[in-house]
């Protein structure tokens, strides 16, 4: 049976912001290899050999234009399952993990998807992108896998009863980035820049209009590109001069992103600039000149600079040689619920997979947890996280925290 979902304005602020869309790849290569990608969690650990292990896959772009994201989800849940098995597992049994690519491309993800379940399968962390995991999730409900998305935002990814998700809904995102403006004066003049051929993008942008006119927000420009043409913002940029915008609303990837910067900058256009998740990682783009970036604003659960997000970025810095962005904190969540949902059902590894999805489901909405995207972080029974927003502010190129 398939959930309703609610999208009303009391699971807002509750229920969901955003997270990634279902941006897919044009690059092609070979799915990484599995016993590459089976996560070092397995080694070092403090977990009983005797009490078996759980088998937890890992889906999303390891390879690809939006390998940032995919890695990073990868790269986060093995941080969790390797801290979580050296502290005695759960229950006594270890985290087995393996990493499958797919490549943002939903096909692909169905293909990953059946390679984790040839290889065994519990509980599944994916997929990273919101078009995959909807692909993806109608083969877990068929085979009642439990999954948990970090990141795929796309309302649709938790319309079935075994999938949750750690991130924020798009709909949600986009009220909630509205409401922030809003009740923070930062404008009354907005323009919107979004790519209409993003499910993720678009679904932020229609429910940003509907809430801007109850925060006394007139929308002066509404400007779409596509991911065919999204090189040459010139156009869209224009318009939100000429019509005065004193603030630029981007519900699309850093990529596109860091190029409208630097175009705004050329033409010495310079509203405030105000993006959400999917906005993370922008002072990571190759050449990019960081100081374009100075006071752009985006919604997230999670900034790497914050005082207690140190251990976490201290660890994940030395493992991997990069600073760890939303997407690894959501993975890294997700494994830590699984944990905490696992612990409360009483699960063993013996279970099979869909003994466990029976036992864990229930068990998800009992538990709380003080993760790096939400303390107190709880889930319902639509799949959604409960926690609230937060906003950050760039300044000096690195993250500051906003009240």
């Amino acid at each position: 049976m398939k959930r309703v979902v609610s999208l009303g304005l009391a699971a807002v602020m509750t229920a969901s912001l955003a997270a990634c869309g279902s941006s897919s790849s044009d690059t092609t290569t070979a799915a990484a290899d599995a016993a590459e990608n089976t996560a070092a969690a397995e080694g070092g650990d403090s977990a009983s050999a005797e009490g078996g292990s759980f088998k937890i896959g890992v889906i999303g772009p390891l390879t690809g234009d939006n390998a940032a994201y995919g890695l990073a989800v990868q790269h986060g849940a093995e941080l969790a399952a390797k801290e979580i098995n050296e502290a005695g597992g759960i229950n006594g049994a270890s985290i087995e993990l393996q990493a499958q690519d797919d490549e943002a491309d939903p096909e692909k993800s169905i293909n990953a998807y059946n390679t984790l379940k040839d290889w065994g399968m519990q509980m599944l962390v994916g997929t990273t992108t919101s078009g995959s995991c909807i692909a993806v999730a109608a083969e877990t409900y068929n085979d009642n896998m439990f999954q948990i998305t970090p990141s795929g935002s796309a309302v649709e990814c938790v319309e079935n009863p075994n999938v949750f998700r750690v991130c924020f809904s798009d709909p949600d995102q986009g009220t909630a980035s509205a409401q922030y403006i809003g009740e923070h004066q930062l404008a009354t003049k907005v323009a919107i820049i979004y790519d209409s051929s993003s499910v993720y993008s678009d679904g932020i942008r229609e429910n940003f209009v509907a809430e801007a006119a109850n925060q006394g927000i007139e929308i002066v420009a509404s400007e779409a590109f596509t991911a065919d043409s999204k090189t040459d913002f010139s156009v869209q940029l224009d318009k939100a001069k000429e019509a005065g915008a004193e603030l630029v609303f981007l519900p699309i990837y850093y990529q596109e992103a860091s190029i409208i910067l630097k175009q705004a900058a050329d033409k010495d256009f310079s509203p405030i600039f105000f993006g959400c998740d999917g906005m993370d990682g922008i002072l990571t783009v190759e050449n990019f000149d960081v100081s374009l970036a100075e006071g752009l604003m985006l919604l997230t659960p999670f900034s790497a600079d914050a005082e207690d997000a140190q251990d976490f970025t201290t660890a994940y810095t030395e493992a991997y040689g990069e600073t760890p962005n939303q997407f690894a904190a959501d993975s890294y969540d997700a494994v830590y619920a699984i944990k905490a949902a696992a612990e409360k059902a009483g699960i063993t590894p013996d279970m099979s997979a869909s003994d466990i999805c029976d036992a864990i489901v229930p068990a998800m909405t009992q538990i709380t947890i003080d993760g790096l995207t939400g303390t107190g972080m709880t889930w319902n029974e639509a799949g959604e996280p409960e926690k609230a927003p937060k906003a950050v502010k760039i300044v000096n190129g690195a993250y500051e925290m906003q009240d």
